[in-house]
């Protein structure tokens, strides 16, 4: 049974690994076809993604999958990711959005959004709690929290419009900022 077992293992591997692979020619064929030379931070970005994502899985790593819940990546196997700010905002992330996460035998995450959910664009008014300092937009009488790390980029300050993403069709408490426009 414990052959079997570890058979399947490596299969699950070895089909994650050629998705891997099938992900980054995808990506490469991209940067090929693409008529205007990429940024060379677009560069780096994309040279880490590619070593990441194929030797974590061969030299002992892993990859998990998950949906985005506004702040973390809520694992297929049931745990839960911090999803690094920066990147959540970066990345525009909404509740909904299918996610992987690289983990390096190291102990290095590399995220990926992997399927964005259906989504919509408000506008709202940007406020922030008094005690905990944290913000949020309310906009058509509804209130979501957003990443301070978003706001803090845009320099937002309480009574900004805000440019939000949220799911489409969907309730959520949190929204992804697109950008502030300033009061």
């Amino acid at each position: 049974m414990d052959t079997e077992k570890n058979e399947n293992q490596k299969i699950t591997v070895a089909r994650k690994v050629l998705k891997s692979v099938h992900e980054a020619v995808g990506n490469v064929l991209r940067l090929l076809e693409e008529s205007e030379p990429m940024k060379p931070e677009q560069v780096d970005q994309l040279m880490s993604e590619l070593r990441a994502a194929v030797p974590a899985a061969e030299n002992g790593g892993r990859v998990v999958e998950g949906v985005f819940d506004g702040q973390h990546m809520v694992g297929d196997d049931g745990k839960q990711y911090h999803v690094p700010p920066n990147y959540a905002s970066k990345s525009k992330l909404v509740e909904g959005d299918r996610l992987k996460v690289t983990i390096s035998p190291s102990g290095q995450f590399l995220f990926k959004q992997i399927g964005p959910a259906p989504r919509e664009r408000l506008v709202g008014k940007l406020v922030q709690d008094p005690t905990s300092r944290l913000f949020a937009v309310v906009a058509n009488d509804h209130k979501w929290n957003v990443i301070t790390a978003s706001i803090t980029y845009f320099r937002g300050e309480a009574g900004d419009e805000v440019m939000i993403v949220v799911p489409q069709g969907t309730s959520s408490k949190w929204a992804a900022v697109d950008h502030v426009i300033k009061a």
